[in-house]
């Protein structure tokens, strides 16, 4: 990386960002700015070489590229304080701010800034993310090296922004939704004979196992699923027995009725 990159808000998203940066070679320490008011919590950053302050001006003022990721109701109040020191000509911004729209930041900042709005989850800190990202007034290579960036720390795919509430739910509301699946999971486990830890370890290989072959062999659930059950077999019967208690639409009922909550309290 040739830039000097601010990442303006060092919570829980803002370090996981950084650290993966870092571990993934993507950045050098020297290259981050990282900033929070209590400075104090960054100082396993700050330990590896990387700047931390709670000034965000002065962050801005030494960075190319700036990260934001504050709390919704901050972001107006930040941005304002940026505005003297930002250049459109200089600064690239991308936002993982919930529910802050691109045309909300043309609003705030200007025309003139090159923006992306990119939405990970918190698979983010094992660099296991599905970043979903959208873009206004910006470049080729602009948009090449935050492609780079979100994939050093997962995959990523480029959606129009209208999809973004969607991808909220399916992405982002889906880590939780696959953790009550494997709770689940683990539940019945116990039920059929094993120790919590043994079922825990079993049920979360195993979803990864079957996540990873849908991304390894680009192959739809059903083809997988049609090599392990056979003929009057245990796996169809379960299967079957879930279906005949609701599990698919139920799991279809609560994908959308999440994303009906957001566009309600839009």
């Amino acid at each position: 990386m040739n830039t000097t990159l601010a990442i303006i808000g060092g919570g829980n998203l803002g370090v996981a960002i950084a650290e993966g940066l870092i571990s993934s070679g993507f950045a050098q320490p020297q290259e981050l700015i990282v900033t929070r008011r209590n400075t104090a919590a960054l100082a396993g950053l700050a330990a590896q070489g990387v700047t931390v302050t709670e000034d965000n001006a002065a962050a801005a003022r030494q960075a190319d590229w700036l990260i934001l990721a504050v709390k919704p109701f901050q972001v107006k109040e930040i941005l304002a304080s940026l505005q003297p020191v930002l250049d459109p000509a200089r600064h690239t911004i991308v936002s993982v701010i919930t529910g802050v729209w691109l045309s909300d930041l043309r609003g705030m900042l200007g025309e003139g800034f090159s923006l992306f709005r990119a939405m990970p989850n918190t698979a983010i800190a094992i660099r296991e993310s599905m970043t979903c990202i959208c873009a206004d007034g910006v470049t080729e290579p602009q948009t090449d090296y935050v492609n780079a960036l979100f994939r050093r720390l997962g995959k990523t795919v480029f959606i129009d922004e209208k999809l973004m509430d969607a991808a909220t739910v399916l992405g982002a509301c889906g880590t939780a939704y696959a953790m009550r699946y494997i709770r689940a999971n683990i539940q019945g486990g116990i039920e059929i004979g094993f120790d919590a830890q043994t079922a825990s370890l079993i049920a979360a290989q195993t979803v990864k196992g079957a996540a990873e072959l849908l991304l390894t062999r680009h192959t739809h659930p059903e083809q997988e699923i049609d090599k392990v059950t056979t003929p009057k077999g245990c796996t169809i019967a379960g299967l079957n027995e879930m279906e005949h208690q609701g599990f698919s639409s139920s799991l279809i009922r609560g994908i959308v009725t999440s994303y009906r909550k957001i566009q309600t309290d839009m």
